[in-house]
């Protein structure tokens, strides 16, 4: 058994909590980098591997749909089994699947291999945030250890474009998963000799059909969100949004009628509980949309090098570093809510900031940057402090899984949504040149990475095609500035905002 020498429920010293705690952010950060490192690869994969454009589409999508669709059933699994012995074999699987896509020789290969990463990801995401609520009973301690929890997400998706432009410099494209295995090597030697062991000691029958309607309920809808961004509203959609629909209701249905639900779905009813989930969900959605068309405004309209691009997109990571420090302070003026409904407010002032600064020097950009790192961090910690805390240690993980499913949903969202509407805005303002093949013409008008392709970088062309994207740009960040001041107003209003003690 993967047992640690301490037995469930002894208090641990200080120093191995914290020790603990740098295992688990060491996880989620590499989790979090993969989830954005891939996208700067395709290019390379795709003159290796020569993939169709639904095969280049599924190398992107199958990742999020198998790791969505197993949240809720990992969750309840580490509950049962145990959250370091899930964790474990997660982070031995993640490592091992990895070796397999670095070296896929295949677009099949390739695509098999990052199913089976959205599997072992699964494993690690819920493991992670309920082991963190175990370790700190203390509530202050807890507030700061998820702190850097989120910072470690946070942080993880806002350097996965630095990480990847200095390895594809270098390496080849393979090299974006290779990077996996020594992190997991370390997550598993030192998992085993510091992290506790815990699980739900009373877990009761394990529920088959709830596990499969989670999923059924999950992986259609997050299908359909993928699907109508390349195709458009279809009868596919609409099948897939039915068939969710249906096996949701199913699914909160069985759990109202079992003794020991897989989801106590009860939960929801607290206004706490489901403005931070709502919160939470909609902070990673505003911040997923940003990144996804930033990345290619500072390669695409601004020309950076992919390692430019991601040291330009330092500010935000540096600024949600900063959250660690200031978490326990917000808390302690402000109170919960309030301090919640600050952060999304600093991140809707920042989201403004950078439709403006658009056009202008990059200054202006960088210091934009700063207020949407520092408050969507602010806001993440808090609303996972919020969430861990609504139901009992020994269901931690069922809990946890819950934020890791909110965060997967906005992180699909945030690319579908805000993408699709950066894509529909560039398509209305571009301008086709006149004469230009009608290969060459689709091009120009499909995006502006393959407008660039086909047009003269220099060309007057070229320059309104990028004028056409920095207006979807602006328009974008404006919506999502839009959705997180909403967000803020609605924490405002459901999470009380009791000030807890500073340690």
């Amino acid at each position: 058994m993967l047992l640690s020498p301490n037995t469930v429920g002894t208090p641990l010293p200080t120093r191995r909590r914290w020790a603990a705690l740098a295992v688990l952010a060491a996880a989620v950060l590499l989790l979090a980098i993969d989830n954005t490192v891939l996208a700067l690869a395709v290019p390379a994969l795709s003159a290796d591997l020569s993939p169709t454009a639904e095969q280049i589409l599924w190398i992107g999508d199958v990742y999020s749909l198998a790791l969505a669709g197993l949240l809720v059933l990992m969750g309840n699994l580490a509950d049962r089994f145990g959250r370091k012995r899930i964790l474990l074999l997660g982070s031995a699987g993640f490592g091992l699947v990895s070796l397999l896509a670095g070296f896929a020789t295949s677009a099949e290969q390739l695509i098999a291999a990052r199913l089976l990463l959205g599997v072992a990801g699964a494993t690690l995401m819920p493991a992670t945030l309920s082991l963190i609520r175990n370790i700190f009973p203390d509530d202050t301690e807890r507030a700061r250890a998820i702190a850097i929890w989120s910072t470690a997400f946070g942080a993880g998706s806002a350097i996965g474009p630095l990480v990847g432009g200095v390895l594809l410099e270098h390496l080849w494209w393979g090299s974006v998963f290779l990077i996996n295995v020594p992190v997991m090597i370390l997550v598993l030697v030192s998992g085993w000799l510091l992290l506790p062991e815990s699980r739900d000691p009373r877990p009761g029958r394990f529920d088959v059909p709830s596990a499969a309607l989670s999923m059924a309920a999950i992986v259609p809808v997050v299908y359909a969100i993928k699907h109508v961004t390349g195709h458009g509203p279809d009868p596919v959609t609409v099948a897939c949004v039915l068939a969710g629909v249906t096996a949701g209701v199913l699914f909160v249905r069985r759990q109202r009628r079992l003794d020991q639900p897989m989801l106590d779905v009860e939960l929801f009813r607290s206004p706490t509980f489901s403005g931070a989930v709502a919160a939470n969900m909609i902070a990673i959605f505003a911040l997923t949309g940003l990144l996804f068309f930033f990345s290619q405004y500072l390669q695409l309209a601004r020309e950076h090098s992919p390692l430019e691009a991601g040291l330009a997109e330092l500010p935000a990571t540096v600024a949600s570093i900063a959250v660690v420090g200031v978490v326990g302070v917000a808390a302690a003026r402000l109170g919960r809510g309030r301090a919640i409904a600050l952060g999304l407010a600093m991140a809707a002032a920042g989201l403004a900031l950078v439709a403006a600064a658009a056009r202008g020097p990059y200054l202006w950009l960088g210091l934009a940057l700063v207020p949407i790192g520092l408050g969507i961090g602010l806001a993440m910690t808090l609303t996972g402090d919020a969430i861990v805390s609504a139901a009992p240690p020994r269901k931690a993980g069922s809990v946890s899984a819950i934020t890791e499913a909110a965060i997967e949903l906005g992180v699909v969202l945030g690319i579908a949504v805000l993408g699709s509407l950066a894509t529909v805005v560039y398509r209305a303002g571009v301008k086709i040149p006149a004469g230009l093949p009608a290969g060459d013409a689709a091009a120009v008008r499909d995006s502006l990475a393959s407008a660039l392709h086909v047009l003269d970088p220099s060309s007057p062309a070229a320059d309104g095609a990028r004028d056409a994207f920095i207006a979807g740009m602006r328009i974008t960040s404006l919506v999502a500035a839009l959705f997180t001041l909403a967000a803020a107003f609605l924490a405002g209003r459901l999470i009380p905002s009791v000030r807890t003690p500073r340690a």
